[in-house]
């Protein structure tokens, strides 16, 4: 994984996802993939940005997402690109759901768990700030304190 300077060719930015750093920077982020090495990489590469940090991706996702997540750090914005998908937050131990069709977006405040249910295939764009995340696997209907993944600064 590494952050690239200044790259002017065209990206996927469902397989290179975009850091938006201090300064205004955008960088690609190549080689990125959901493994527990390349983001611990990517969060030593990143970790001068902190809580401004975001990570820009799209998504393509159809069915019931796997796992909970949460930011700690700041906001996300979530961006219905095409089909239909329910963010369900879980707002004082109630679920606050909300449909999203094509241009459409949601804001998940900082710190709020929320899971993301796609209702046949869907794209999704996601600007999240990625201090802190944490992720928790969906085995109910709203995440536990007890059972999760470590975020990518605790991964060993």
């Amino acid at each position: 994984m590494r952050l690239v300077n200044h790259e002017r060719n065209a990206m996927d930015l469902r397989t290179t996802p975009v850091h938006l750093g201090l300064g205004s920077r955008a960088k690609p982020v190549e080689g990125f993939a959901w493994d527990p090495e390349v983001l611990q990489a990517y969060s030593a590469a990143v970790a001068a940005d902190g809580a401004e940090g975001r990570m820009v991706m799209i998504f393509d996702c159809d069915g019931l997402g796997d796992h909970w997540e949460s930011h700690p750090a700041g906001d996300e914005l979530v961006v219905c690109l095409s089909g239909s998908v329910t963010v369900t937050r879980d707002v004082g131990g109630l679920p606050d759901r909300v449909l999203l069709g094509p241009g459409e977006a949601t804001i998940n405040p900082a710190g709020v768990w929320h899971v993301v249910d796609a209702e046949g295939p869907t794209s999704i764009l996601a600007v999240t700030a990625t201090l802190g995340t944490d992720h928790r696997p969906r085995t109910d209907a709203r995440p536990t304190e007890n059972v999760g993944t470590t975020s990518p600064e605790e991964a060993p």
